[in-house]
């Protein structure tokens, strides 16, 4: 009987930490390989707007893909979280002309992380979704 609680408590313990190491804050590394899969074609291997899709891009639309290394710089020094996370999932984006960047709907699935998007509040916001926000947080100059 003993033996039993023992076992069980062991096996409780073990998914309570792994329910927790699934809560902790992804790495920039884990956004770096959904950037590269997702992003880099259009904005550069580096995050420049120099994808290889930037000069078609340019000549469709008029406009090149954007610098995601001056985001914080183009805010005052401030990266803005929650409006990269609007921008990343389509939320603000909506069908405007101009707007060429699709929507990362699968960025949207998976387990979820408490993120803090600037106001205090910790948010309950998609694994993948907040990795490539703290990769492209990570590369501000």
């Amino acid at each position: 009987m003993r033996a039993t609680f023992t076992m069980i408590s062991v096996a409780g313990l073990a998914g309570l930490l792994v329910a927790c190491a699934a809560q902790e804050m992804p790495e920039a590394s884990e956004g770096a390989a959904l950037y590269v899969e997702n992003c880099a074609m259009c904005h550069g291997a580096a995050g420049r707007g120099n994808g290889e899709l930037a000069r078609e891009i340019r000549a469709e639309s008029g406009r090149a893909p954007v610098d995601l290394t001056m985001i914080a710089r183009s805010n005052g020094g401030d990266f803005p979280r929650a409006q990269v996370l609007s921008y990343i999932d389509g939320y603000t984006r909506g069908r405007l002309p101009g707007q060429d960047m699709p929507e990362f709907g699968l960025l949207l699935e998976g387990p979820t992380v408490p993120l803090d998007t600037g106001d205090g509040v910790l948010s309950p916001v998609p694994r993948p979704l907040a990795a490539l926000m703290v990769y492209l947080e990570s590369i501000q100059r």
